[in-house]
């Protein structure tokens, strides 16, 4: 006989299965373990439900330097592999452009959700534009594409190392420590701060390859039904651009090293991808871009990737620029 001080929404409950969702503990990080969590439940008609498992990462402690001083972009997600390694998480979630190109092995992407707007966004009290901003202001950012890609239109500006969350960053900026920052417009859009922002056409800044990708990743032991359920929530398009752009990054040895950007563009028939280095001074630029049918297979948009990168370097000469070297 059923006990009469359960609902039936808790008997449902008790009778889910649990996939333990792993994160990092910041605002945007949870927001997204979060959305997942609920396309879990969905897609598994109720089957599975998440239980979030936060993870403060080495790069979260960093608050002044850069992630080239400390060991690059993996410090987002070194604890979050290791604890997925050893059973403690079934599955990991993370923003995209913050996981380096080659996974641990044993480990799998089974997801990409769908992509949120991948713009930069311009937020300064004094002005709505870079162009807009006085002689010599102080412009916040701990990226190097970032740095370049300012440069490049504005030399006379200088770079202030920013670095922390939304929260971390917006706060320096209202205390004066820079004129101007850059966020990227998919975590203002998920914590909906969008409004605080204005948008950067792509054509005018390229963001950083998978900017606006969520990524789910799991053991190859993944349960049979979970796994199913995570095949249902990927966005076909989101996995194109994923693994179009990361490859290009691989095949360059992206790192926090190299201001490296890239996107792929919905042309209606065709995918499009565009790629680009810069010089740590903004003074070079080394771009190119291709296409590929969407009907081709992943392996295929990966060799489009690979492609571009290789004319990127073959167009500046075989090195590329890279932080403490002569450029």
């Amino acid at each position: 006989m059923t006990d009469p001080r359960i609902s039936p929404d808790d008997t449902s409950r008790r009778d889910q299965r649990v996939l333990r969702i792993g994160t990092r503990g910041s605002p945007l990080a949870l927001v997204q373990a979060r959305q997942v969590a609920a396309a879990l439940e969905i897609h598994s008609g109720g089957a599975w439900r998440g239980e979030i498992v936060t993870f403060t990462t080495s790069g979260d402690q960093l608050t002044t330097e850069r992630l080239i001083d400390a060991g690059g972009k993996g410090l987002f997600t070194r604890e979050l592999d290791a604890a997925l390694d050893r059973g403690e998480v079934d599955v990991t979630v993370h923003s995209l452009k913050d996981v380096p190109s080659v996974l641990p092995g044993g480990q799998r992407f089974v997801a990409f959700p769908d992509r949120e707007d991948p713009r930069e966004g311009f937020l300064s009290p004094h002005a709505t534009h870079l162009n807009e901003l006085k002689q010599g202001a102080r412009v916040g950012t701990a990226s190097l594409r970032r740095e370049a890609q300012t440069l490049a239109v504005r030399p006379d500006v200088e770079i202030v190392t920013f670095r922390g969350n939304v929260a971390t960053r917006m706060r320096k900026l209202e205390d004066g420590l820079a004129d101007a920052t850059y966020l990227a417009m998919a975590g203002l859009t998920r914590l909906g701060m969008a409004h605080l922002a204005h948008p950067i056409p792509l054509e005018d800044m390229l963001p950083a390859a998978g900017q606006g990708i969520v990524g789910v990743v799991a053991r190859e032991d993944l349960p049979e039904e979970a796994a199913e359920a995570f095949v249902k929530m990927n966005h076909t398009p989101t996995e194109a651009a994923a693994h179009i752009e990361r490859a290009f990054l691989a095949a360059l040895d992206g790192s926090c090293r190299t201001p490296i950007a890239a996107h792929t563009f919905d042309t209606g028939e065709t995918w499009f991808v565009k790629g680009e280095v810069l010089s740590l001074d903004g003074k070079q630029t080394w771009s190119a871009s291709g296409s590929c049918a969407k009907n081709s297979t992943l392996p295929q948009m990966a060799e489009l990737g690979a492609r571009l990168a290789a004319e990127i370097r073959e167009a500046a000469g075989g090195e590329l620029p890279a932080f403490g070297s002569a450029w």
